[in-house]
């Protein structure tokens, strides 16, 4: 039964990933004041199955200087942890609850910056290179704060389980109480997913489109797809954390396509930052911040369970 509902979520999955990037180029092309793509079937809407046959069938280069076994493997690496992150959305008609699912999604983001680095480094291009040095110092930094902000969270319900943050959120959602920390997730999810204003491992302008640049064909189309799941699956982790995560509503699907709505106003709106101030604000905003909050939140349970127990002796 699980591998049933999983096989079908892995479709439904990368058929939104084709439509997000339909939205994406529609709602950008509003922001510029044109048309996005509106030729291929009714208001454009088969422009994902034409990009993606196009992609599919067209040739793939292969760089003479690459290492080729690298070079080939890593696209489909990073295509695979996608996949694998999927498998802790909590279904209704799972035949197991994840129980250490947070933990399991800061060990799959952890490993998806040796994707990158991979892919950049076996192409043999001083670009690719830079793109992907640039992405792994990015992509670290930034997984400290999204894991003491994750710690913060596991204090308000005592476990890992994302079917959890449902039942604790049913009279109150966490933003309520923890909006410094939504901010700060926000503009992480932005960094971890390589996302403007941080993609500075994607510079088209300096670095003539970055890690991917000798891509073509079906592995460019992996990477491709590995990112925009990555974006969903990152919309998806938002509002079950922080914004009720009742699952079973269609209310949550309407959130979630406001969250990833977000994610393509933001790149839209706002300039791309300078490095160096990428790296300021993760380790000297972010982190502060967030531990601040995690060691005030301790401090507050610890004096809860205290008065509990003072008053269960009495």
């Amino acid at each position: 039964m699980f591998l049933c509902n999983y096989l079908i979520l892995v479709v439904m999955v990368l058929l939104s990933s084709g439509f997000v990037v339909l939205l994406e180029r529609k709602v950008l092309g509003y922001i510029q004041l044109r048309k996005g793509p509106n030729k291929v079937g009714v208001l454009g809407l088969f422009q994902p199955f034409a990009d993606g046959l196009k992609l599919f069938f067209k040739e793939q280069t292969l760089p003479y200087m690459s290492n080729f076994l690298i070079y080939y493997i890593s696209p489909i690496f990073m295509l695979l942890l996608s996949f694998m992150m999927w498998s802790l959305f909590p279904q209704a008609s799972n035949i197991y609850g994840f129980m250490l699912g947070l933990l399991f999604f800061l060990c799959c983001t952890g490993l998806g910056v040796y994707g990158v680095m991979l892919s950049g480094w076996s192409s043999n291009s001083k670009y690719a290179l830079l793109g992907g040095l640039r992405a792994v110092a990015q992509t670290i930094s930034y997984e400290v704060s999204m894991a003491l902000i994750v710690l913060c969270m596991f204090i308000f319900i005592g476990s890992f389980n994302l079917s959890n943050f449902m039942l604790f959120q049913s009279e109150v959602w966490f933003i309520f109480f923890s909006f410094p920390l939504w901010i700060c997730w926000l503009s992480s999810c932005l960094a971890e997913t390589n996302r403007a204003p941080f993609d500075f491992a994607e510079g088209e302008s300096e670095l003539v489109s970055g890690f991917n640049v000798e891509y073509s064909g079906a592995s460019f189309a992996f990477i491709f797809l590995s990112e925009y799941m990555s974006i969903i699956f990152m919309s998806l982790l938002t509002v079950i954390i922080f914004l009720g995560g009742d699952f079973n509503s269609l209310f949550f699907y309407i959130k979630l396509s406001l969250i990833i709505f977000w994610f393509i106003w933001v790149r839209g709106t706002l300039p791309r930052f300078r490095y160096d101030k990428l790296m300021y604000l993760t380790w000297s905003v972010f982190l502060p911040l967030s531990l601040n909050i995690f060691i005030f939140f301790s401090m507050f349970l610890m004096i809860l369970m205290c008065n509990i127990f003072i008053k269960l002796s009495v």
